[in-house]
């Protein structure tokens, strides 16, 4: 490497591609990939969202787009201060583009077991509600219930109950079929009519169930290898990040997403790397960038050729491109919260932010910038 590409690269950071035999491809700097690319512009939309004045939103966890634009919000009431206890929103509000409340349900009833710690949540192709938690027996965490939340929830969307997959405080580990551990986030896909799981905080793995049945139909960990056992209620983000592939186990499957071509994107949040995969499991290449708190979170373009894959990056979300996986350029915008615990985009471009104890927004698209 010349020493101008390696002061560039100290600079901007590592960023390694690698194909399923983890031979290294390209070596980049997120810069550089963007000379001649159009790109996606943003503006913040500080007028988003406009909540009713009698209620308050706990810590915003996730994001999840319907089929009419509506956007989906899931909060966790219980971190409210005890002094706003009392105008706790429901956990699910709904919002238009515009920031108008449409509606709000969710929250503890009989027949099935609400998630003590919310997490993700997603409306599949068919117009379902689906919701998972993260809360960990031993996390300590003030006005929580010590369980594990080891179940999904599937719901009209008009709150109205449909299923509940696994039950909470009953998982097994990487092997169990019939629980997930912890899940952080699902996807839907059309073709399959399956559901795809970041199983996620306690388990480390993807799984993949029956989106109408919830039967199991496989998993797989990092690289396609057999998930290994590790759960633990602190998060651990190695030290360093020796250069290689990485971990051969998933820390924190973090997000998930699969594209209309059956591309399967996973975020190994602390192992900073995003890995692509067949929908049957097989690994096809990743992206790992180790300077910066990358992969948090996932969400693809809504052209139709879904081109970018925008990933959540400490302060930023670097842009991607999908096909390719090489960065392409970044989205960092004046008064932007950063690059969110979990995103999501509509069939307009707006990306949408959820960062947990920073709050909520909108990033309005603006069209593409010209090519340079």
């Amino acid at each position: 490497m010349k020493r101008s590409d390696l002061r560039r690269a100290v600079l901007a950071g590592l960023i390694v591609i690698a194909g399923a035999d983890a031979s290294w491809v390209s070596r980049a700097v997120v810069a550089a990939q963007a000379k001649t690319r159009s790109l996606p512009m943003f503006d913040v939309d500080r007028a988003w969202p406009k909540v009713p004045a009698k209620w308050k939103l706990g810590d915003p966890s996730s994001f999840a787009i319907d089929a009419q634009d509506n956007v989906w919000v899931l909060h966790r009431p219980r971190t409210l201060k005890p002094d706003q206890a009392a105008m706790a929103a429901p956990p699910v509000m709904v919002f238009d583009t515009a920031g108008n409340f449409i509606k709000a349900w969710g929250g503890a009833s009989n027949g099935y077991e609400w998630p003590e710690r919310e997490h993700g949540i997603h409306v599949d192709y068919k117009g379902f509600v689906w919701v998972s938690g993260n809360n960990c027996p031993t996390n300590g965490l003030p006005g929580l219930k010590r369980v594990a939340d080891d179940q999904l929830l599937k719901f009209t969307q008009d709150g109205k109950f449909v299923m509940q997959l696994g039950h909470s405080n009953q998982s097994k580990g990487n092997a169990d079929t019939q629980n997930v551990h912890r899940a952080a986030d699902m996807w839907a896909y059309p073709r399959t009519n399956e559901l795809f799981v970041a199983d996620g905080y306690g388990n480390h793995r993807v799984a993949v169930f029956n989106a109408d049945t919830g039967a199991f139909k496989r998993m797989w960990g990092a690289f396609a290898n057999k998930p290994v056992d590790d759960d633990h209620c602190e998060v651990v983000t190695p030290k360093s990040f020796p250069e290689g592939p990485g971990p051969q186990n998933f820390s924190i499957v973090h997000a998930i997403r699969v594209a209309k071509d059956g591309m399967v994107y996973v975020a190994d949040r602390e192992n900073r790397r995003v890995q692509t995969f067949a929908t049957d499991g097989k690994f096809v290449k990743q992206l790992v960038k180790t300077d910066t708190p990358f992969a948090r979170d996932l969400a693809l373009s809504p052209d139709r050729e879904q081109q970018f894959l925008y990933v959540g990056n400490g302060a930023d979300i670097v842009v991607v491109d999908r096909k390719t996986l090489e960065p392409v350029g970044s989205i960092k915008v004046p008064g932007m919260l950063g690059g969110g615990h979990q995103i999501a985009t509509d069939s307009k471009g707006n990306i949408y932010i959820a960062q947990t104890t920073a709050g909520l927004q909108k990033l309005a698209y603006k069209g593409m910038s010209p090519a340079r």
